[in-house]
C-alpha cells in the first residue's frame, strides 16, 4: 500500500506546475493597464503568504529546468519588466517588507539616457541587493521586426552597458512585450549565453518547460489570483499561424497535440472561445477571421485553464513602450 501511495505522490509531483508572474508599474495611475497598486500588491502577497506558497528566485526554477528536475507545485517567482521608477519608489518597499525576492528586467536605453520614468543605474545597484537584475533589450524593439544582425546589435549594446554600469553580466533575458518567434529565439541562443529567456505567454512551469521559453502570467490592475493560479501549460506543436497575416485575415489554425484528444477549445483575441476537432493528434481548423487587434493571442487547450498560447502582432512604425 505504501508503495502505491508513493508512486501516486511521485506522479503528481512530476506533474507539478509552478507559476512565474510579471509586473510593470506600481501605484502609477497614469498607466492603469500596466499598473499594480500598493493595495493590490499587498493583497496578493498576503494570499501567497497565508496559502502555503513559497517565493523563490527565478534562477532556482531555471536551474531545475536545465537539470530536468521536478518543480514544487506551490513555488512562485516574481518578475518586473522595464525597471520603471515606480517599482523603486512604490513596489520595492513592499517586496522588502515581505522578504520576497524578484527578477527585474532593464530597458537599458531608458536607464542609460536617464529617462525620467525609469530607474537609474545606482537605483538598480541598490535593488540588486534584494533580487536579480536581468536584461530587457536596449531599445525595447519588436524583435520579430528586426534582422538577426539587428537583434544581435541591440542585445550586445544592452549587454555591454549593463555590464559596465552594474559590474556583472546578465544571465536572464525577457523579450520586449513578451513577444518572439523562432528567428528571435534562435538568434539569442546562438549569440549569447543566457541561462533563461522569458516570454509572456499565459501558462505554468513544469519539468518539461524549455528554460529558453519560460511563460509568465501578468498581474496588472485588479486580478483574480486564484483564477491566475489555475493556469497550466498544454503541450502543443504549432504550425500555423506563424506570423500576423499580411492581409489581416486569419485563415488557419494548424497544430499537433496528444492524439488522445478528440476536441479542444480555441481562443482568438476578439473572437472568444470555440470548439475545434482533433483528428489523429492534428488540429487543422480553417477559418476566415479579420483580426481587429494588432496584437492577437491564440490559445488552444482541453479547457480554458489548460492552454498553449502564442502571440502574433502587426508591427507599427512606432509603439508605446508602456503596456508590456
Amino acid at each position: 500500500m505504501r508503495s502505491i501511495l508513493f508512486l501516486c505522490f511521485s506522479f503528481l509531483y512530476l506533474l507539478a506546475e509552478a507559476h512565474i508572474f510579471v509586473y510593470h508599474r506600481f501605484d502609477d495611475p497614469r498607466y492603469k493597464s500596466a499598473d499594480t497598486t500598493a493595495t493590490e500588491l499587498t493583497k496578493q502577497f498576503e494570499y501567497f503568504k497565508t496559502n502555503g506558497y513559497t517565493v523563490v528566485p527565478l534562477e532556482k526554477i531555471v536551474q531545475k529546468l536545465h537539470k530536468k528536475e521536478p518543480i514544487p507545485d506551490k513555488w512562485v517567482a516574481f518578475t518586473i519588466d522595464d525597471a520603471y521608477k515606480s517599482f523603486y519608489e512604490n513596489g520595492l518597499p513592499i517586496f522588502q517588507k515581505y522578504g520576497y525576492t524578484f527578477s527585474l528586467f532593464v530597458y537599458v536605453e531608458a536607464t542609460n539616457k536617464r529617462y525620467g520614468d525609469y530607474m537609474t543605474w545606482d537605483e538598480l545597484k541598490e535593488a540588486s541587493e534584494y533580487g536579480t537584475i536581468g536584461l530587457h533589450s536596449y531599445g525595447h524593439p519588436r524583435l520579430q521586426n528586426l534582422t538577426p544582425d539587428q537583434i544581435v546589435e541591440d542585445t550586445q549594446k544592452a549587454y555591454d552597458l549593463f555590464t559596465q554600469n552594474l559590474g556583472f553580466e546578465p544571465t536572464i533575458y525577457a523579450y520586449p512585450y513578451g513577444e518572439y518567434d523562432d528567428k528571435v529565439k534562435n538568434t539569442l541562443l546562438e549569440n549569447f549565453n543566457f541561462q533563461g529567456i522569458l516570454n509572456q505567454n499565459t501558462g505554468s512551469v513544469n519539468i518539461k518547460t524549455d528554460p529558453y521559453d519560460v511563460p509568465r502570467i501578468a498581474l496588472v490592475a485588479e486580478v483574480n489570483l486564484e483564477h491566475k493560479l489555475r493556469y497550466t501549460t498544454f503541450a502543443v506543436e504549432w504550425f500555423a499561424p506563424e506570423v500576423f497575416p499580411k492581409d489581416g485575415v486569419l485563415k488557419r489554425i494548424h497544430a499537433k497535440v496528444d492524439p488522445k484528444y478528440k476536441k479542444l477549445k480555441l481562443y482568438i483575441t476578439g473572437e472568444g472561445w470555440r470548439d475545434v476537432d482533433v483528428v489523429d493528434g492534428i488540429v487543422d481548423h480553417r477559418l476566415d477571421i479579420y483580426l481587429k487587434n494588432t496584437r492577437t493571442r491564440v490559445m488552444l487547450g482541453p479547457d480554458v485553464f489548460t492552454i498553449s498560447n502564442k502571440i502574433i502582432n502587426k508591427i507599427k512604425p512606432k509603439e508605446k513602450k508602456d503596456v508590456e
